[in-house]
């Protein structure tokens, strides 16, 4: 019995679009067994520290007094369903669409967003390039846990910007050195605008967006910051007012507008509805998610976890926590191949929100 060619009897069934196992490509060589290419790298990725760490880390709301708000942990499994579910309407590779979005904010960093733009400002004055999530969870996969994903998956991850919408999801052809080359210059521009070289990448691109625009709102209203009242009704008459519907109405406009094309589409009016939708959502609840007093702490709270770690690195202070719960447990090519910045961004990165918090609170004596 063939029991890896009885796992891809489901290729059989998949569209002249869609990324077949063969077409997989790793860095390094490997030994196979029963498991598909994309399969294996499911399997690879959730067994990751980095895929534990998700469950403390801050999808919009910071430690909220609230367990029904989602953590980053939640978005990325509404990502994974999404993206399932349009994939298996358009006869595409599943296990590749999990393993990317699975993978895809591994590189999430404390706070969220916010975190993100503190930790790129500190990276960029330390001439380390910008920081951006979707960078870090390609790097997490391939440098820090240094694991051998297919170049198919990698992409994916590194291309899946759920903040930037567009009419139509087309993607690009791609060799490992195109994939190499979008990662490296991605350290140096500011908004990067990063292609997909499958189909299956362009899925999870779109599930991204729209998994958290209803489960946001959602959280907002819970949390009493809006009210079901204040959405906007060009919008709500469209694609409707709960999560629920949001998710359905997009799926299947998108699932319409797209079967057996090379691209992803919705129709005009649902385009123009996510558009209207997302900037009511950064008017009401984003940019609200934070005070500018909080905001400020923040900051200063990143500042002092970067700065004082770096102090350490740079003046072999071996017992510092940046040791003993991170450099200590790196082989010797990632120590000698990084800078000293380049760990301390790392390491920051991994953290949880509530570990941050802790490193915050034991540095203090330092100041």
């Amino acid at each position: 019995m063939n029991i890896e060619k009885i796992m891809l009897e489901r290729e059989k069934l998949y569209s002249k679009y869609a990324t077949f196992d063969k077409e997989s490509i790793r860095l390094k060589e490997f030994t196979p067994d029963i498991r598909p290419n994309y399969f294996r790298d499911i399997d690879r990725i959730i067994h990751t520290k980095s895929y534990t760490r998700y469950m403390d880390k801050t999808q919009v709301f910071t430690r909220p007094e609230n367990d029904h708000i989602q953590t980053r942990m939640v978005h990325v499994q509404l990502v994974s369903k999404i993206g399932r579910t349009i994939g298996r309407a358009l006869s595409l590779n599943e296990d590749l669409i999990e393993a990317i979005a699975l993978g895809h904010d591994l590189g999430h960093i404390p706070f969220g967003h916010v975190g993100e733009r503190i930790l790129s400002k500190l990276s960029l004055k330390h001439n380390e390039g910008y920081f951006h999530h979707n960078v870090q969870s390609a790097r997490n996969l391939m440098v820090i846990e240094d694991l051998n994903i297919s170049i198919q998956v990698l992409d994916g991850i590194l291309c899946h910007n759920g903040e930037i919408t567009l009419d139509k999801y087309y993607p690009k052809e791609k060799s490992t050195e195109d994939f190499l080359n979008d990662l490296d210059l991605s350290y140096q521009d500011k908004n990067p605008q990063l292609v997909p070289m499958t189909l299956e990448g362009c899925v999870v691109k779109i599930s991204d967006i729209i998994a958290y625009l209803g489960r946001d709102i959602e959280d907002a209203i819970e949390l009493g910051i809006i009210k079901i009242e204040d959405l906007p009704k060009s919008v709500t008459k469209i694609i409707g007012d709960s999560n629920k519907n949001i998710i359905n109405n997009i799926i299947l406009d998108l699932i319409k507008n797209s079967y057996g094309k090379p691209y992803l589409k919705v129709s005009d009016y649902i385009y123009k509805a996510i558009e209207d939708l997302k900037e009511f959502n950064y008017e009401y609840i984003y940019y609200k998610a934070n005070s500018k007093e909080s905001l400020l702490e923040i900051e200063n709270m990143f500042n002092i976890v970067f700065e004082t770690n770096l102090y350490f690195l740079n003046n072999d202070v071996f017992e510092a926590d940046i040791y003993n719960k991170y450099l200590n447990n790196m082989n010797d090519e990632y120590k000698r191949n990084n800078t000293n910045e380049r760990k301390v961004i790392d390491y920051i990165a991994g953290m949880t929100d509530a570990y941050f918090i802790k490193e915050y609170k034991s540095l203090l004596k330092y100041q």
